[in-house]
């Protein structure tokens, strides 16, 4: 997150995208409910995101479809974990920028997918709980 913070406070970005492909082995890894020994840490924010969408991943029977939905949510939630920083939110409160994007790269088409996130809607609902422009 040091990086963002300077991006953000001394660099004076405009757009923070965060990009994740289809056919991911560290999802396909975090799918694999097993000790994966030094792997386990990067491991643990992906298996927090199955978590949080178990009913929905568990819905999907084909198995790449699921692992293809599981690389979406997990740039979701990155794109959420960086909307909560303060370096973001307190710039955007100033300056209207950064602006978060999700994107997905499909090595096979050589196709980006904009998940099209409503970055102001995404961080009004953060700021409930993580508002951190005061």
């Amino acid at each position: 997150m040091s990086v963002i913070n300077y991006a953000v406070r001394h660099l004076g970005v405009k757009h923070i995208v965060v990009c994740g492909h289809y056919g991911c082995g560290g999802v396909k890894a975090a799918m694999t409910p097993k000790d994966l020994g030094l792997l386990n840490p990067w491991l643990r924010n992906i298996r927090d995101v199955y978590r949080l969408h178990e009913d929905e991943l568990d819905a999907i029977t084909d198995e790449n479809k699921r692992y293809d939905r599981l690389v979406e949510l997990n740039v979701l939630e990155q794109c959420r974990n960086i909307i909560k920083t303060a370096a973001v939110q307190q710039s955007f409160a100033k300056n209207e920028f950064p602006v978060v994007h999700g994107w997905v790269f499909n090595f096979h088409d050589g196709l980006l997918k904009d998940l099209e996130i409503d970055f102001e809607e995404m961080l009004h609902k953060i700021q409930k709980i993580y508002n951190l422009t005061e």
